[in-house]
């Protein structure tokens, strides 16, 4: 995709009004769609599509998702502006989003230099549930996301959905997801609250300025949904800080955060409720649901592997890693977290 391609170049000229655009390279950041750096005469921006070599007809469903919550999101939570969202897949080959370009970085396993270690992190680490606070109380409903998603019984048809698929083609015998998933159905939480769901939230997923611990953006968003909001709490926690299984699975997620004398998970999830005004009276149980659910999940990318579909170091580790994630649900469900 890096270079010219006139098509791009006209539609970018006639809807947004900036001359000379090129494709200048491909950005890292997110897993399942590809994030380029567009140059124009004026400004630098963003455009965000699926992979050229999808083959699903929809896929191009997560980025159009994308581009309404974070349209409809802007100036309540820290989010890039929209500037164009593209149905037609005929400029580039199939649709795609431009964004605002936020000048900052994705901090995974290193600091950037400028930053003073712990401090800084546990700078960002408030400023991150400050923003996952206003995400969940986001004033969705006027905000026109309505329709993003079906928050009805949001946690019971999650768990029903993972306990099917993960029933219906098992590669290996691992018992805890049946069994923790059968605790979770079992003990739903009476009471739950509705709001905006990131689905992905977390310090990587996130821009930050280089200079200083200061939160630029919240990116990723093609999960987004509307839902029960303690789940993103929930899977922002589990991966902040020490971790009680050792390496811990998805050892690299936030792995700045393991530092010692970085804020205690609970410290921050005070800090949460008390911003969001939302109780976290049944937290053991999301952090479970958290665990269980990636586990879940990412358990199909290594039957794909056992299959021999899919060859990757990520497919190989996760031998490993959801029993570990399976352990730390465990834990987290006697509140052990």
């Amino acid at each position: 995709m890096i270079g010219d391609n006139p098509r791009l170049q006209s539609w970018i000229a006639t809807t947004l009004g900036l001359s000379g655009a090129h494709i200048a390279k491909e950005l890292s950041g997110g897993n399942s769609n590809v994030t380029c750096l567009v140059s124009t005469d004026q400004k630098d921006i963003v455009l965000r599509t699926p992979p050229a070599d999808t083959i699903s007809p929809k896929a191009h469903r997560g980025v159009e998702r994308e581009s309404v919550v974070m349209s409809a999101l802007h100036g309540h939570v820290a989010v890039p502006e929209v500037l164009a969202w593209c149905p037609d897949s005929e400029i580039i080959g199939r649709p795609f989003v431009l964004v605002e370009h936020i000048d900052g970085v994705s901090i995974t396993d290193t600091l950037p230099t400028a930053y003073n270690s712990v401090d800084a992190v546990n700078t960002l680490g408030d400023q991150l549930v400050d923003q996952l606070a206003a995400i969940a109380t986001a004033p969705w409903q006027e905000l026109g996301l309505g329709k993003l998603g079906n928050p009805e019984n949001f946690l019971r048809r999650q768990l029903e959905r993972w306990l099917e698929v993960r029933k219906s083609a098992p590669v290996r015998d691992i018992t805890q997801l049946q069994s923790i998933g059968a605790w979770l159905l079992e003990n739903l939480p009476a009471d739950t609250v509705t709001g905006v769901v990131h689905g992905d939230y977390h310090l990587d997923n996130t821009l930050c300025s280089s200079q200083a611990p200061e939160l630029l953006a919240v990116i990723d968003w093609e999960m987004a949904t509307i839902g029960d909001p303690l789940t993103d709490l929930g899977l922002f926690l589990m991966f902040w800080g020490p971790r009680k299984v050792e390496p811990p699975g998805f050892n690299h997620v936030q792995a700045v955060t393991r530092l010692h004398g970085i804020t205690e998970r609970r410290i921050l999830a005070s800090r949460w409720a008390q911003a969001s005004g939302i109780s976290i009276a049944a937290l053991d149980y999301y952090m479970c649901f958290a665990f269980w659910r990636l586990a879940a999940i990412v358990e199909g990318a290594y039957e794909l592997y056992v299959q021999g579909k899919v060859d990757t170091p990520y497919a190989r580790g996760l031998e490993y890693d959801v029993p570990a994630l399976l352990q730390e649900a465990e834990l987290a469900a006697r509140g052990d977290w």
